[in-house]
């Protein structure tokens, strides 16, 4: 995938991710607990990896340290940060979690000065904030009703958390593959971890690891392991190597524009002026970003 240019980097797994708030939308209307469905999304994307690595030719064996790290990763990013996402939207608007997710560009930007020594410039950090304020007017008629929701400050603490563990899950990835490990078997060996923690969490719990035999169900479980998982995270790490981690998260800032044009196209939702405003916001603001060192 050294062929791909940066904006392919950029734009495919934006693209994707923004399609997976419609597509999980078929799993929790499936009855499926939640531990029950990342289980099974991330033990197919797990496989498919391991199929993918044998293509490329690359071993799937790492060093024993290495493992602890994959562990560490898939119990953090592939596990804790997706059941904290589900979790947290059933206490606050989805909306507000979009606004949380944003923030990974300025975690991701310390991180990547703390741990790699990247320096990001003034003008980056300011674009980004613009765009960070762009999904806020987005989505700012969910975010100011949030109040009135008594279990809120829970929504948000989780939403928090699970921004939190991307954020260390990206650094995880990017220190294994630092030290010249590939990153598909990197990434196969992450999310069978994140698999299996999660399919023990949902054996132990009342009704134990389900599945939904029907077409809707299957249908996007396959996409979202295919495409929203292993495309999109292969090209999202490929471009967290070539520019950093706060580059690879403004993804994070045009991911909810996509998202709510395919909610006009397939659920009906009609734009305000305040959405239209907060969506311009947003695309300028990521083509200033997209031009600072």
């Amino acid at each position: 995938m050294s062929h791909l240019s940066d904006r392919w980097l950029f734009w495919v797994p934006a693209l994707i991710w923004a399609s997976t708030w419609h597509v999980i939308l078929y799993q929790l209307e499936s009855g499926v607990p939640v531990l029950s469905s990342v289980a099974w999304r991330f033990a197919l994307a797990a496989v498919l990896l391991a199929a993918l690595a044998w293509r490329q030719g690359q071993s799937l064996r790492l060093p024993r340290s290495a493992h602890a790290l994959a562990l560490l990763t898939g119990v953090v990013q592939y596990s804790g940060n997706y059941w904290s996402v589900y979790e947290a939207e059933r206490h606050i608007p989805s909306g507000l979690v979009a606004v949380l997710f944003c923030l990974m560009v300025f975690g991701n930007a310390l991180s990547g000065r703390v741990f790699f020594g990247q320096r990001v410039s003034r003008g980056f950090l300011l674009a980004a904030a613009g765009g960070v304020s762009g999904v806020v007017l987005i989505f700012w008629p969910e975010i100011a009703a949030t109040g009135a929701r008594p279990t809120a400050a829970l929504g948000l603490g989780l939403g928090l958390a699970a921004v939190l563990a991307a954020c260390i899950g990206n650094v995880l990835t990017l220190t294994l593959t630092r030290r010249g490990l590939p990153l598909v078997p990197v990434l196969a060996w992450s999310m069978g971890y994140g698999a299996l923690f999660m399919g023990g969490l949902a054996l132990m719990g009342p009704g134990g690891l389900q599945f939904s035999w029907t077409w809707s169900y299957g249908l996007s479980l396959l996409y979202l392991s295919v495409f929203g998982s292993v495309v999109a995270f292969v090209l999202y790490f490929k471009l967290a190597q070539r520019q950093g981690p706060a580059r690879a998260a403004l993804t994070g800032v045009i991911i909810p524009v996509i998202a709510l044009g395919i909610s006009a196209a397939l659920e009906g939702w009609r734009p305000s002026a305040l959405s239209v405003l907060g969506m311009a916001l947003c695309l300028g603001s990521l083509w200033m970003a997209q031009r600072q060192r």
